[in-house]
């Protein structure tokens, strides 16, 4: 897709490029092995801008749109998906959340500090019972009397759960309405009865944060309350259209570094006297990694195109996700493959690669939600 980027796009790329190499590289498997958030590198990163990518410049944002934002994503995941979901879950889901869905008080109280990334931000949803079925949401916010609510319950699976500044929590505050009773509220860090919960040991991706949240009698004001009542299930639907642009740009870049490695290692590793990459075998290997690849990166920055230009992107922000989420864990397979026995250990680049990729195929709806959402959408007039 490189060949459809304007200059200053082919610029930050490079800039992101370079800052991902010099900066998170050499730092990424200590922070993989500790499971430590990296914050002094999204310290960085947002000294960058690129924890405030798609707000405008008047809030603290960047104000670039959203090709930019996949290159940003996808560059900083070619090195370290980690911080690639990191940036990815901060600027599509929460923050733009409040960007696009709050009141005009609520995005100028909260988007500058989450634009210049003073505060990081969580959004929650998914819950141990609610998780592809996001309508089956338990959590309670229920009138205080006094025009504010209190909320109880709890959340899994939250990206920045035990760091975030601000989470957007979605609760049933009309109980007998179904997904149409689902509300959003922004809870600060330090609210009384809000909290953060386990911190999940995970596979891949070890260094974000996913953790669960609780809320235990947590009282909030009524301008806690994003959007209208009963719409939080409908604004979280519109909202995950661009966060399946964002896992697909982070399925994309570390299924560009898992090629790249496998590409590089191809030629300099010797078997039967030359470079394994002059056998038949890898070289099939190769070309269909290389060929998937673009086919990859054409659906994702197609959707970001789209996204750019004011259309909605249901369809092709789920073909995007899908099929680059697909297709990423399959490079990474054949990325170890290719480098052997060197691929399953921690001293090269194909095993983090493998373990990482798999979320990618689950966060923010499954493959299996993606294809139902594709049929849904090609099937609409029928």
């Amino acid at each position: 897709m490189d060949f459809a980027l304007t200059e200053d796009q082919e610029m930050l790329r490079r800039s992101v490029r370079e800052f991902a190499e010099t900066e998170i590289k050499p730092k990424m498997m200590a922070y993989d092995e500790s499971q430590e958030f990296p914050w002094p590198l999204v310290r960085q990163a947002a000294a960058q801008g690129y924890y405030g990518v798609l707000f405008p410049e008047s809030l603290g944002g960047s104000g670039l749109g959203y090709v930019e934002y996949v290159l940003v994503v996808e560059e900083l995941s070619r090195v370290d998906g980690s911080i690639g979901i990191s940036v990815a879950a901060h600027n599509s889901l929460c923050t733009n959340h409040v960007f696009s869905c709050g009141d005009d008080r609520q995005r100028s109280a909260y988007v500058p500090s989450l634009a210049k990334g003073e505060w990081i931000g969580a959004w929650s949803l998914t819950e141990p019972t609610a998780g592809s079925d996001a309508g089956g949401t338990r959590t309670t916010a229920r009138p205080d009397g006094k025009g504010g609510w209190i909320l109880n319950g709890s959340k899994t699976f939250t990206t920045h759960g035990s760091v975030a500044d601000l989470t957007v929590v979605f609760a049933v505050t009309d109980p007998d309405k179904g997904k149409k009773g689902i509300s959003a509220f922004a809870i600060e860090k330090g609210t009384p009865g809000f909290r953060s919960g386990k911190k999940e040991n995970k596979m891949g991706l070890r260094a974000s944060d996913t953790s669960e949240v609780i809320m235990d009698d947590c009282r909030l004001p009524a301008e806690a309350l994003i959007g209208a009542r009963g719409e939080g299930f409908v604004d979280a639907m519109k909202i995950l259209d661009g966060g399946r642009i964002s896992i697909a740009a982070l399925a994309l870049g570390m299924a560009r570094g898992a090629y790249d490695a496998a590409l590089a290692y191809a030629k300099e590793r010797h078997q039967f006297g030359k470079p394994i990459a002059e056998f038949q075998a890898i070289q099939q290997m190769l070309a269909e990694m290389a060929t998937r690849l673009d086919a990859a990166s054409l659906l994702v920055y197609r959707a970001a195109w789209a996204k750019d230009r004011g259309a909605k992107t249901t369809l092709e922000s789920s073909m995007a996700k899908l099929y680059a989420s697909e297709v990423g864990v399959w490079i990474a397979d054949r990325a170890l493959q290719i480098f052997g026995g060197y691929g399953y250990v921690k001293d090269f680049p194909a095993e983090k690669y493998y373990r990482d990729m798999k979320l990618c195929t689950i966060g923010e709806g499954t493959s299996e939600i993606q294809r139902l959402v594709i049929a849904r959408e090609i099937l609409k007039d029928v």
